[in-house]
């Protein structure tokens, strides 16, 4: 896993700051303030400018202080839910069961549906004038990835070239580039012949055209994937509980949604991503060792 563990904090309505430390003598089932940390999965800067209507109507509905969080990597948002520095994680589906592992108290109550499916899918991309034209000439290649826990941009993919009797670090070379932007970047240039990331998060970066697609060829989609879970820690009031799942369920605003890529909001449980730990049996990770 990565081993970055600082965290790049960000509040949408004031800037960049310092993480705090719980206050020694809070109640941590009613915190004064909720921390709400989300994935990043593109430029920090973007998605904090981006949550702030998120922010604000958490603080209506809540009637607390809300701080948008930003972390630097996944491992380092597994760390915050784990000893409590944040209340909600929306965490990807892998690295919610990796933060599950670690954290059992954590509790999945919403996930995103878009198009009527709460699932997503991983897309395998090549460069367009590269080398990899067909998913078997990924063998003896380097192929990127985002970060390691990563579910569409690792695991989803890794597991799909499994399946074909690729295996990473043995039948081709594994690259982590952290992002999901960067992978597409980096194919698109040409500067690795073939990579992965989710098929949402591609299909933006192409409609706001910060990739050209005709710089890319699709080798394949992965099987569907539970979409990202909304968690929040189990030891808050039951009350407290009860607001933010309904502040969430009946979130309706697309501006909101957007920021989520989703249409909109559902009950989820920790069942529904079972799947993702039966992807981790395939590549034969041991998730408590992660």
């Amino acid at each position: 896993m990565m081993q970055r563990r600082n965290f790049l904090v960000a509040s949408v309505a004031t800037g960049l700051y310092t993480f705090a430390a719980p206050v020694l003598g809070a109640d941590k089932t009613d915190p004064e303030k909720l921390r709400i940390a989300l994935l990043p999965d593109e430029n920090a800067a973007t998605i904090i400018q981006n949550a702030q209507p998120l922010r604000v109507y958490l603080e209506g509905v809540l009637k607390k202080p809300v701080e948008v969080i930003v972390t630097t990597d996944y491992s380092s948002m597994i760390e915050a839910m784990r000893f409590g520095r944040i209340e909600v994680g929306y965490f990807g589906p892998f690295s919610y069961v990796l933060a599950k592992s670690k954290a059992p108290q954590i509790e999945p109550f919403g996930v995103g549906v878009e198009k009527g499916k709460p699932n997503y899918q991983s897309i395998l991309i090549a460069t367009a004038d590269g080398p990899v034209k067909e998913l078997m000439d990924v063998k003896g290649k380097p192929f990127a990835f985002g970060d390691r826990a990563s579910t569409s941009s690792h695991l989803a993919p890794r597991a799909l070239l499994a399946n074909r009797g690729l295996i990473g670090d043995t039948d081709y070379k594994v690259v982590h580039l952290g992002q999901h932007d960067a992978v597409a970047r980096a194919v698109a240039a040409g500067q690795v012949p073939a990579g992965a990331l989710s098929e949402s998060i591609y299909r933006v970066l192409v409609e706001t055209k910060r990739i050209d697609p005709t710089k890319l060829r699709q080798l394949a989609l992965s099987e569907p994937i539970p979409n990202y879970p909304m968690t929040m820690q189990g030891y808050l009031k039951p009350e407290l509980k009860d607001a933010i799942k309904r502040a969430f369920l009946e979130l309706k605003d697309p501006v909101i949604l957007k920021l989520f890529r989703v249409e909109g909001i559902v009950a989820a449980t920790d069942k529904d991503y079972d799947v993702l730990r039966d992807m981790a049996k395939v590549l034969d990770l041991d998730i408590a060792k992660l």
